[in-house]
């Protein structure tokens, strides 16, 4: 089992930038691919990125831009996942999920997704 925990979202204005964070505990952290989904009311939980169980390898999303705009990476030392965002746009309101996968297949997928955190609100204003 681990435990998922997401901060640092909140209301900003278009063209700014958010670092969201998600603290894992439980199991060896290193073990995980992690990745993080964003969702909003009425629609389903979609990819946006993920990041190999040594944080060398990454994915990202091709909807909405996310490349190029969106930076995941992993600190294994600290067991927590980082999504910086920058560039944000209003189509970037969601929440965002934080997510763990143990195989290590399908990373964009929220079917393979093993473990979920909360969400956290990210609003971003016009």
């Amino acid at each position: 089992q681990v435990q998922l925990v997401e901060s640092g979202g909140g209301l900003v204005q278009a063209g700014d930038s958010l670092r969201l964070s998600c603290a894992a505990s439980g199991r060896t952290f290193s073990s995980y691919v992690m990745g993080w989904f964003r969702q909003v009311p009425g629609k389903e939980r979609e990819f946006v990125a993920a990041v190999s169980r040594n944080g060398f390898a990454t994915l990202y999303a091709d909807s909405g831009s996310v490349k190029g705009r969106f930076t995941i990476s992993k600190d294994n030392a600290k067991n927590t996942v980082y999504l910086q965002m920058s560039s944000l746009k209003p189509e970037d309101t969601a929440v965002y999920y934080c997510a763990a996968n143990e195989d290590g297949t399908a990373w964009y997928l929220k079917e393979k997704q093993h473990y979920w955190g909360q969400g956290t609100q990210v609003t971003v204003s016009s």
